[in-house]
């Protein structure tokens, strides 16, 4: 009996070497190294006349090319639409992931049962539920499913054949990771069958106009299970989070051809399945608590959607022989930066004090608008004394001290004073060009002066 060749693969850029590395020399990443079967190449025909008939495709001119912008299919989750930018685009392929049991499957049984409501045949193919359990969810959802065609099947040609039979307009694959084919060795959810299977997920899509869904595993980075040219493949990307609370989730685009990255979308998980949330920054406003001291509000951005989200900062002796910096929802480096400002330019000494900061909700702050709102939280914490409830703070905090401008002002401050809140601290340079009515602006030069302001 033959020996099976193995090689091993990088699960980031997919390169294939002989041998195992620390490196991989492709994406130049350590230990991402994993041995897999090795599959032979097909040889490659060097003939003229051989490559004209290999394929079908000819080159044309940009003009030539007919067709215009396809409609978007839309669900009526208005969240989930929202996200890909305004509804499913024809052909195109989406890859959700997420960790177990966050949603991703129901999310994507509801799109499907609302996509057969609204006119457009759908295929779900289970590949690690049965038949009957996924009868049990769709019982339990708000959204009437009975219409959707089901498929419990992990073999790609058989998946394959069946969708050309039935010729849907959506196709959902739950999950990537439990398809294989049988022309690759190597047990399914490996490094070759996952790209394999998903490239060729993408060709029918391309080829058929079909939109496919595609759900991805998550591995203990959080990134999705399988290689980094996974997420090249398809059109859009979108993981699915836990937003702090047990019942809320965040569906975030990571990647999208057809829309905005970094978009999110609020959702609400019931007995029903998962609700939309119209209103996020009441939700993650809902539980605060006013009087307290360590807690300011930043109007950030997520995508093109203005968020309101409380940040909470502990400052407290240190009992424990070095200080801890212990921070959620914002980068470790990024607070210590702030820190070390705060001490330099603001007088306040942090070099005692255990420092902890969390942004409530889940939320991460990835851009420098919430500085502010950070350095208003610790210097709030210290004093012990509480920020005016009715202020939002806006503004990234320079090295010296002084705040400096953000983008988009107009949605933030637009977005405070719909929630109700009455001021707002930002820089000078960053003075709207029409602020909203019933919102008073106060701009700040730096943050000592901020902090005076404020605290006396």
């Amino acid at each position: 009996m033959a020996k099976t060749k193995t090689a091993f693969f990088c699960r980031e850029c997919g390169n294939e070497t002989p041998r195992w590395q620390g490196q991989c020399p492709g994406c130049r990443e350590w230990n991402t190294l994993v041995e897999e079967p090795s599959v032979p190449r097909r040889p490659r025909s060097t003939g003229a006349s051989e490559a004209r008939t290999a394929s079908g495709a000819a080159p044309v001119r940009l003009r030539d090319v007919e067709g215009s912008e396809r409609q978007r299919w839309t669900t009526g989750l208005a969240e989930f639409d929202f996200v890909l930018g305004g509804g499913t685009v024809p052909g195109s392929v989406v890859l959700v992931g997420g960790e177990p049991g966050i949603g991703k499957s129901t999310i994507l049984l509801q799109v499907a049962a609302r996509l057969e409501g609204a006119g457009h045949k759908t295929l779900y193919v289970s590949g690690e539920e049965s038949a009957h359990q996924v009868k049990l969810r769709a019982d339990r959802m708000e959204t009437p499913a009975g219409s959707v065609t089901l498929l419990a099947e992990t073999e790609l040609d058989t998946i394959l054949l069946r969708a050309a039979e039935a010729a849907p307009d959506v196709l959902l694959v739950d999950s990537i990771q439990t398809v294989y084919t049988p022309e690759l060795e190597g047990a399914p959810g490996n490094v070759g069958q996952v790209r394999e299977c998903a490239a060729r997920l993408q060709r029918y899509a391309k080829q058929t106009g079909t939109a496919v869904f595609l759900v991805g595993h998550v591995t203990k980075g959080g990134g999705i299970a399988g290689p980094k040219t996974l997420e090249h493949i398809v059109d859009t990307v979108l993981y699915f989070e836990s937003a702090g609370g047990l019942d809320n989730r965040v569906l975030r685009a990571t990647k999208n051809r057809f829309g905005g990255v970094d978009e999110i979308g609020v959702f609400r998980m019931t007995a029903q399945g998962l609700v939309p949330v119209g209103n996020p920054s009441e939700l993650f406003l809902g539980e605060r608590t006013q009087g307290s001291s360590g807690s300011a509000v930043v109007a950030t951005m997520e995508g093109t959607r203005p968020l309101l989200v409380e940040v909470q900062a502990l400052a407290a002796k240190a009992s424990y022989g070095a200080p801890q910096r212990v921070s959620t929802g914002l980068d470790h480096k990024r607070l210590a930066l702030l820190l070390a400002v705060m001490e330099k330019r603001a007088g306040i000494a942090f070099g005692q004090l255990d420092v902890f900061l969390n942004v409530v909700g889940g939320i991460r702050l990835a851009e420098t608008a919430g500085d502010v709102a950070v350095a208003v939280a610790l210097a709030s914490s210290v004093f012990d004394r509480p920020v005016p409830a009715d202020a939002v703070f806006i503004g990234e905090l320079g090295l010296g001290g002084e705040l400096r401008p953000v983008g988009q002002v107009d949605r933030r401050l637009a977005e405070a004073a719909r929630m109700g809140f009455k001021s707002a601290y930002l820089s000078p340079r960053a003075r709207p060009q029409k602020p909203p009515a019933g919102i008073r602006i106060v701009e700040t030069e730096d943050v000592r002066a901020l902090v005076e302001r404020i605290f006396g």
